[in-house]
């Protein structure tokens, strides 16, 4: 079921550290602060991010918004198949949302999930 209620999210859709500039979104808009990783992915803090996405009890753990950022975390520290499984689980979720993205662009959550995939892909594919 897709609502279009807009969440925040720390998708860093490319898969190298984005710089936050001042007039970034605050990141984890109706989730607890450090809930999604947000700020420990912008800082390019993997292991903290990880540490807090899978210490995340506030969010379920098939949360879309969760998923992408945990895949995110995977694939910056080398975790690649888990990063795959992550983005896979959130183009396949019952849930879909549009999500606020670290950009500001606004996208459905299968889109974002899809796009982080395919840049995975992309990334394996130019070693």
């Amino acid at each position: 079921m897709k609502t279009s209620k807009i969440l925040g999210l720390a998708v860093i859709l490319s898969l190298a550290p984005t710089p936050v500039l001042a007039e970034t979104p605050v990141g984890e808009i109706g989730y607890s602060k450090g809930s999604l990783g947000y700020d420990a992915l912008m800082a390019g803090q993997n292991d903290m991010a990880l540490a807090q996405l899978e210490a995340a009890r506030d969010v379920d753990a098939d949360d879309p918004a969760r998923l992408i950022n945990l895949g995110q975390a995977y694939a910056r520290v080398g975790r690649t198949g888990d990063a795959a499984r992550m983005f896979i689980a959130a183009t396949q979720s019952k849930r879909s949302f549009d999500l606020l993205l670290a950009n500001g662009e606004v996208m459905n959550s299968r889109d974002a999930a899809r796009m982080a995939f395919d840049n995975l892909n992309d990334r394996i594919a130019s070693r």
